[in-house]
């Protein structure tokens, strides 16, 4: 008997990644969410559980900005996955996001930013390929965004500790996200069951551009949302590029609104690509190889 699909969906207790958990349940999937806060966990395991058509709906906490956190979280979801699916996972989403207005550090030392919304997706799905592995299509989906266009990576100081800017710290984790997405099929290579997608979900009415900011910051976002579509439609470009067998360009990286769209000429930079990856596997203090071992292939 086959079983069912599964996906893991971080920020999962709110905004677009509470939709699309809310979303792939009501089609099958055994959805795992991933929240900060154990109230709103399980809050949102029972909305997503109200829905769900598949064989069940499970939320485990985490603080995605600490790389130990994240080895945690991947050791229960793996442990998770061993026990009711045979270790396999179909669907990773990378959705967790954060704004912080002033620059904050991380326990690990990083800019919270990309902590959060870079090196946490990078380091969850090195952690996580294993069970991917195990799919004949696992995907790989990280919330993306249009602000990509228009950045570039600060490499003489990517924590932007000498001149820090919200915005500018957003729009480069945003690239870095799509130069993670291109590198990482790059190196998995054609006959991966394994592929990444970077997803647009577009100007969302969400509030994450309220949380970790204030004043005029939070005024513009508050103002600026208002023109954002709802968040369950914004989900439906995430689900669709996860969860659709026969997406209509499989080997594209970047989608907007179900369609593939290009990404920015620097986010396939061939250099940019490679040296955001050593430079990654560098900060998350990963074996050289991180690919390899991940899959479990002995060097």
């Amino acid at each position: 008997m086959k079983t069912a699909r599964s996906a893991v969906i971080t920020g999962a207790t709110s905004g677009i990644g509470l939709e699309a958990a809310r979303q792939l349940a009501a089609i099958g999937y055994r959805v795992i969410g991933v929240g900060r806060s154990e109230a709103r966990s399980e809050a949102a395991r029972a909305a997503v559980e109200a829905v769900s058509r598949g064989p069940g709906v499970d939320y485990f906490t985490a603080e995605l900005g600490s790389q130990r956190e994240v080895r945690r979280l991947a050791e229960r979801i793996r442990g998770h996955l061993e026990r009711v699916n045979g270790g396999r996972l179909d669907a990773l989403l990378n959705n967790a996001g954060a704004v912080s207005r002033w620059y904050v550090a991380t326990e690990d030392g990083f800019e919270t930013q990309f902590a959060v919304n870079y090196l946490s997706h990078f380091l969850l799905t090195m952690e996580l390929l294993g069970p991917l592995s195990r799919s004949e299509r696992g995907r790989v989906v990280t919330t993306s965004s249009g602000s990509h266009y228009r950045a570039r990576m600060r490499w003489d100081d990517l924590m932007l500790r000498k001149r820090y800017s919200c915005l500018g710290a957003y729009k480069q984790a945003k690239l870095a996200g799509v130069l993670f997405t291109n590198e990482l099929n790059t190196r998995l290579g054609a006959g991966s069951s394994v592929r990444a997608y970077a997803v647009d979900p577009g100007l969302v009415d969400t509030a994450i551009g309220e949380k970790g900011t204030g004043g005029l910051v939070s005024l513009v976002w508050r103002m600026r949302r208002r023109g954002g579509v709802s968040p369950d439609l914004a989900a439906r470009g995430l689900v669709y590029v996860a969860s659709e067998e026969k997406l209509v360009d499989p080997l594209a990286p970047y989608w907007k609104e179900c369609r593939p769209l290009p990404a920015s000429p620097e986010a396939d930079r061939e250099e940019s690509r490679r040296r955001l990856w050593e430079v990654s596997v560098r900060l998350c203090g990963l074996e050289a190889d991180p690919l390899r071992v991940a899959e479990g292939v002995e060097a």
